[in-house]
């Protein structure tokens, strides 16, 4: 795996090593899954929330969930409904009010929409991780965040398969990913036929999902830190890049990967969320 030169701080825990990068500039390939457990552990060591994006469930974060585990911290993997922003922030919101102590919350792909929304008002979130994943200002929707170039951007009619669901707004749809365009963009760094079954088993999302603006930011507050696949062909590095800039995020870019690089590298993604939590005291 390359790496790109530039300042680094390594870590090395239980979980083996990681390399992360400070602040938004980019940063070398993370290698492994570290620093947990922390050197100096906070009082209260913190919950980690993770929340899925599209066409995914919380089966995604199995890799995560069990690194952090093991190294006995609770993760707690919660279902995103995917029908819109807003209510899919409420509905996780509603979720982290549950939980005691201090919170470090986790969104892929859409999912960092959610959890921009979901973490406004909620004080015990200390630290935002987006993986491959949008973190939108006010005012500005998910679907456009994807950047210049991304996959999605090809004519509907060639990514998805539209069906029609209960309660649905005027005009909104459930939208399917294609199997060619789940197999060869989505999934792109996964066995052919792992990509295969995630594609059967996708959840779909509502095209609302997509189109309903930002009513917060929570990233203006919160520390975040950003994992950046440069093989992402959703999401691009480019767009992710700049979000996390706009955040001031602690980014640490990934060489090569793809959307999925939570199930594809999940010790690489474990040792950024581990970072996090390193930071609560």
């Amino acid at each position: 795996m390359r790496r790109s030169h530039g300042t680094t701080v390594a870590f090395a825990g239980m979980l083996g090593a990681a390399v992360v990068a400070s602040s938004a500039a980019p940063a070398p390939a993370a290698t492994g899954s570290g620093p947990l457990p922390c050197p100096s552990p906070a009082r209260s060591r913190p919950t980690v929330v993770l929340v899925h994006g599209a066409w995914a469930d919380t089966s995604s974060w199995n890799g995560e969930v069990d690194a952090l585990r093991r190294a006995g911290y609770d993760a707690r993997a919660v279902g995103n409904p995917l029908r819109d922003l807003n209510g899919d922030a409420a509905t996780v919101a509603g979720f982290l009010k549950t939980v005691t102590g201090p919170i470090v919350l986790v969104g892929h792909s859409y999912g960092g929409s959610v959890i921009t929304n979901a973490a406004a008002g909620i004080p015990n979130v200390k630290a935002l991780v987006y993986v491959d994943a949008a973190a939108p200002a006010v005012g500005e929707t998910t679907g456009a965040l994807s950047g210049r170039g991304s996959a999605l951007g090809a004519n509907p009619g060639t990514l998805y398969d539209r069906a029609p669901y209960a309660g649905a707004p005027r005009g909104a749809a459930d939208l399917y990913l294609k199997r060619d365009v789940f197999t060869r963009d989505f999934a792109s760094d996964l066995p052919k036929d792992t990509a295969e079954r995630l594609w059967a088993t996708q959840r779909a999302a509502s095209t609302t999902a997509f189109t309903t603006p930002s009513r917060a930011a929570a990233w203006q507050r919160i520390p975040s830190w950003a994992f950046v696949s440069t093989g992402d062909r959703i999401i691009t590095p480019s767009s992710k890049l700049s979000m996390a800039h706009r955040a001031r995020s602690k980014v640490t870019r990934f060489e090569g990967g793809s959307h999925l690089s939570l199930i594809s590298h999940p010790g690489a993604v474990t040792a950024v969320i581990a970072s996090a939590v390193c930071s609560v005291r």
